[in-house]
């Protein structure tokens, strides 16, 4: 073990705050190596889909739609209501095992890869900063000397064109909410027919914008909630950046025969977005970003020693040399996830266009009818789930049994719309054997049964 790793000091201290709390602001160098290439592909191809899929559109619905303000949700084209609450819980129970079981193997992978703060920070506003203000060392020395007129003028458009950025980000996060042709109506229309959207638009061009110009890092730090599960998700076989301190320790300079191949460069701190020393072992503000192992790959290129002085690896395989195993709990996690997903497959697959509630009308009591039958009255809330309208009628699975609808009956359903109608259940007196009976009542488009609902049906048997 490295002496700072046997000092737990750096623990007792976050790594962007100074030792009299104030900010310590971060420049970070611009790594450059395979793994930030490979990054940088992997961002390119998640900006487009994140500002393209809000404009596809499948069967005139949108790809995805995140309609919190009316509780509907749309995944690859297919509405999903408050009604499909139980396939909800399934697919927030899968996402949180999934992301125990993938932090268990692979660490915070999913922080430095796929998260969009990184995405955004990294490879877009990251890459404006170095554009329009320097690499992080003219940065560093520009903002402790007395501002030119130049660096006032850089600074002010690096702002404005953050500001942009943020603007464009929010309206298409707008768009996941309401839609792209609501969003256009916002746009084209006059600011008093749409307060809250311009408001919405205001605040989170706003939130985006003090993010990325400010705060930074510190999302990833102190905010966010997943960086904070880290602590408790990972494990000594969990696969994370690492340091191998077998191989770099130790770092005496002074009795070069005797020292492991780290050269206290301080590289892998210099291009570190969160500014941790990764040979201080595991850390909670790490992100698994890898640009700490471009870094040091390349100044271990430039001594002439081998590569990988830090990489991805578990601390019992460094310690061990042994390879990465699925542990007891892994595979325990990894079988729930297995049924979930199985179950949340059988429940989407055999989900139906339409969807319906049958309740019998309170306060109303059995009919007796001038031909000779009896009946109960009910009234059905149905929803058609897809975006087009459809033609619609109720029948009874049972012959015996007959429906009257009450007022103009409804002979289609407007897509994506709850509609309501009220029927009377008709049956014969002799053909009813019990106090409660459960009749089924078929949902038709044309002749196609879209769904069977139950009616429980009430007499003086």
């Amino acid at each position: 073990m490295s002496s700072e790793q046997g000092n737990e000091d750096f623990r007792n201290r976050h790594s962007t705050v100074t030792e009299k709390g104030k900010r310590k602001w971060v420049y970070a160098l611009k790594p450059k190596g395979k793994f930030y290439q490979y990054r940088t592909w992997l961002s390119y191809f998640y900006l487009i889909l994140f500002f393209a899929l809000p404009f596809i559109k499948v069967d005139g619905s949108p790809m995805f739609q995140f309609n919190f303000p009316e509780g509907e949700f749309t995944f690859f084209g297919q509405l999903f209501t408050p009604q499909d609450f139980i396939m909800f819980g399934i697919g927030m129970l899968i996402a949180v095992l999934f992301v125990i079981i993938f932090t268990l193997i692979y660490g915070r992978v999913f922080c430095g890869w796929v998260c969009p703060q990184t995405i955004f920070m990294e490879m877009v506003f990251r890459k404006i900063e170095y554009l329009i203000e320097g690499d992080a060392n003219k940065q560093r020395l520009n903002d402790r000397k007395d501002w030119t007129t130049e660096i006032y003028i850089r600074k002010a458009i690096k702002h404005f064109v953050f500001l942009v950025i943020s603007f464009l980000i929010s309206n298409t996060f707008l768009a996941y909410i309401i839609g792209v042709d609501e969003l256009f109506k916002i746009m084209r229309e006059p600011v008093s027919e749409h307060i809250v959207g311009f408001v919405a638009i205001f605040f989170f061009t706003l939130v985006f914008y003090a993010v990325y110009a400010f705060i930074r890092e510190i999302v990833c730090t102190v905010v966010c909630p997943y960086g904070r599960l880290q602590g408790v998700l990972l494990d000594k076989n969990s696969i994370l950046v690492a340091y191998n301190y077998l191989r770099g320790e130790p770092r005496d300079k002074k009795n070069a025969a005797h020292t492991g191949d780290c050269i206290d460069c301080k590289m892998c701190v210099n291009v570190c977005p969160t500014n941790i020393d990764i040979r201080n072992g595991t850390q909670l503000e790490c992100i698994n970003c890898t640009a700490c192992i471009d870094a040091c790959n390349m100044m271990m290129e430039k001594v002439g020693k081998a590569p990988d002085l830090i990489t991805y690896a578990s601390e019992n395989g460094i310690a061990s040399g042994k390879k990465f195993e699925f542990t007891y709990r892994i595979k325990s996690y990894t079988a729930v996830l297995g049924v979930l997903i199985v179950l949340l497959g059988i429940l989407i697959a055999t989900r139906t266009t339409f969807d319906a509630t049958i309740m019998r009308v309170p306060g109303q009591t059995i009919q007796e009818n001038a031909d000779g039958t009896i009946s109960n009255l009910y009234r059905i809330k149905v929803t058609n789930k897809s975006n087009k309208a459809l033609p619609y009628h109720l029948e009874a699975a049972d012959p015996t049994v007959k429906l009257e609808r009450i007022g103009l009956p409804l002979d289609s359903l407007k897509g994506r719309q709850l509609t309501e109608e009220t029927f009377f259940i008709k049956v014969k007196p002799s053909d009813v054997h019990k106090r409660k009976v459960k009749y089924e009542i078929n949902l038709m488009s044309g002749d196609k049964v879209m769904a069977t609902k139950n009616a429980t049906f009430i007499s003086e048997f």
